[in-house]
């Protein structure tokens, strides 16, 4: 970026060059972007939850567990819990500050939880939980209650 500044500063008039505002503009974004994410990374801790584990109970769901949640319409689906910096929906990672996160932290096995979500309020049940780094495959099926 500072490469393509530099040559549109050397075309000439920099007062008409559309090229030279564009990179200058950008330049600014990515530095106080940057700013921002130093910032970040200074009040950042990696945590290891399975090292944690010894200070949890691994029955209920903390930072870091994989947590399958049964719907009212009995449908399963795995969710990782996560810090606000790293969700990602299409990995099935929620963030502990969203509505279904605060609600799952500290649950255990077969806790019904209320969560207000935008198309209004869903119950929910805590089917298995699970602290590694994927859930097991056969905790994917179904799991049998009796």
């Amino acid at each position: 970026m500072t490469q393509a500044v530099s040559e549109a500063a050397a075309q000439g008039d920099r007062s008409e060059n559309a090229e030279y505002t564009y990179g200058k503009k950008r330049l600014h974004e990515i530095d106080r972007r940057v700013r921002f994410l130093r910032k970040r990374l200074e009040g950042m801790a990696i945590v290891d939850p399975v090292a944690g584990l010894a200070r949890r109970d691994p029955k209920r769901v903390f930072f870091g567990a994989w947590v399958q949640i049964e719907s009212s319409a009995g449908e399963l689906r795995w969710h990782r819990i996560v810090g606000p910096d790293e969700f990602d929906m299409d990995g099935d990672y929620v963030s502990m500050d969203s509505p279904l996160g605060r609600s799952l932290m500290g649950k255990g096995i077969d806790d019904e939880v209320t969560v207000e979500l935008p198309g209004g309020a869903a119950t929910i049940t805590v089917a298995a939980i699970s602290y590694a780094a994927r859930p097991p495959e056969c905790m994917l099926k179904p799991p049998e209650r009796s």
